[in-house]
């Protein structure tokens, strides 16, 4: 089974330089990759899942504004 890799939140805040109340308000609005449970007490981020996002995040901010 190939290894998947985890942000923990620091990572997460650093690799975005978002805040962790920006994103957990973007989880709650569905508008951020989902956590993993890694243990009772534990969560992460796919890195996968978080690049992707961030590479869609730029990918939008790049296109023309319509009209």
């Amino acid at each position: 089974m190939p290894q998947i890799a985890i942000y923990r939140l620091p990572a997460v805040c650093e690799v975005t330089g978002l805040s962790k109340a920006t994103i957990y308000r973007l989880l709650a609005r569905g508008e951020f990759p989902a956590r993993v449970k890694l243990s009772p007490r534990c969560v992460g981020w796919r890195v996968a899942e978080v690049d992707a996002w961030l590479a869609a995040r730029e990918a939008a901010s790049e296109r023309p504004a319509p009209g």
